[in-house]
């Protein structure tokens, strides 16, 4: 029998979404921009207030208020159903991508919304993703100070024509409140340079970005002393279940790299055209040269393994 969900109006609720199998969820930049900007139109459509967020490899928390818990769930299910249609015309996959339901605790009182807050800023940390939580772009603690935390400060009537006409359009996009779309990002990103590439990704997360830092703050006595605690501190969550696969993520940005260069991709999606028997042999072997955990691999070429 199913439990029933636990709501309270206008109380930081912390979510939690991730894949059937375990499966990784973002393969590119693109991919984490297309989750963010369909999260943010979204939040916005639903009147969600966002107090933390933080996109992971192969699932994602948040930390959010509703006014009802009708509004939540229909929030969720939206951005899940518009990241699943992405994933499956750039993946070719079928089926359910996200477990369901979501996981979702409410955190009632100060002290638990504070631990909350700083365990999913620190998610990263935990993977071994960076050193700091202000470090990873997409926790988007970064950008409660800065429009681009990541990349040169963009001037627009110095930047290139292909610049000029990338943020015009994302512009008209974030107006009518619509989010992007996978091969939309890729076509932009295209003619830049890798200067121009970073600084049009801090400019879409700067302009789409409704995440509330003074609420988030608040509860800490300021933004510093937010990062500061995370910097002390790990946060726990013991109201939702998460499983882990090795040590650290950062063996997936490592396979990326090598598809790319070993099968001359253009596009690291370009894998999921091959059957899934040809992406078992391709698992193994980058699993004999690279010595990847190969749970890690199954994860990342989504073929469903029990290995002993």
């Amino acid at each position: 029998m199913a439990t029933k969900r636990t709501f309270a109006a206008n109380t930081l609720i912390h979510c939690y979404q991730n894949t059937v199998n375990g499966y990784l969820l973002f393969y590119s930049v693109s991919d984490f921009l297309v989750y963010f900007t369909h999260f943010c139109v979204s939040a916005t459509r639903h009147k969600i207030t966002v107090a933390a967020l933080c996109i992971m490899i192969d699932h994602i928390h948040s930390g959010v208020k509703a006014s009802e818990p009708g509004k939540l769930s229909a929030f969720i299910r939206e951005v899940s159903s518009e990241y699943s249609y992405s994933d499956t015309c750039t993946c070719h996959r079928s089926g359910n991508l996200f477990n369901r339901p979501f996981g979702s605790a409410p955190k009632i009182g100060d002290k638990k919304v504070r631990t909350n807050i700083i365990y999913i800023g620190n998610n990263p940390v935990e993977r071994k993703l960076c050193f700091k939580a202000v470090e990873y772009r997409w926790n988007f603690l970064a950008y409660a100070c800065s429009d681009h935390p990541f990349s040169e400060k963009l001037v627009i009537r110095k930047a290139s024509w292909h610049m000029k006409k990338a943020v015009k359009e994302v512009r008209a996009e974030h107006k009518r409140q619509t989010a992007l779309s996978y091969n939309q990002l890729q076509r932009l990103f295209k003619p830049l340079s890798n200067k121009e590439k970073l600084q049009l990704v801090d400019h879409i997360i700067s302009l789409y970005n409704v995440i509330d830092y003074e609420y988030s703050a608040s509860f800490f006595g300021g933004y510093d002393q937010m990062l500061k605690a995370m910097e002390y501190n790990t946060g726990s969550e013991y109201d939702i279940s998460e499983n882990f696969v090795g040590r650290s993520d950062e063996c997936y940005s490592k396979i990326s790299a090598w598809l790319i260069k070993n099968l001359k991709l253009k596009d690291v999606h370009e894998v999921f055209l091959k059957s899934e028997q040809e992406r078992e042999e391709l698992m193994w072997t980058i699993y004999h040269n690279t010595g990847i955990n190969k749970r890690q691999l199954a994860k990342y070429f989504r073929i469903n393994i029990v290995f002993r």
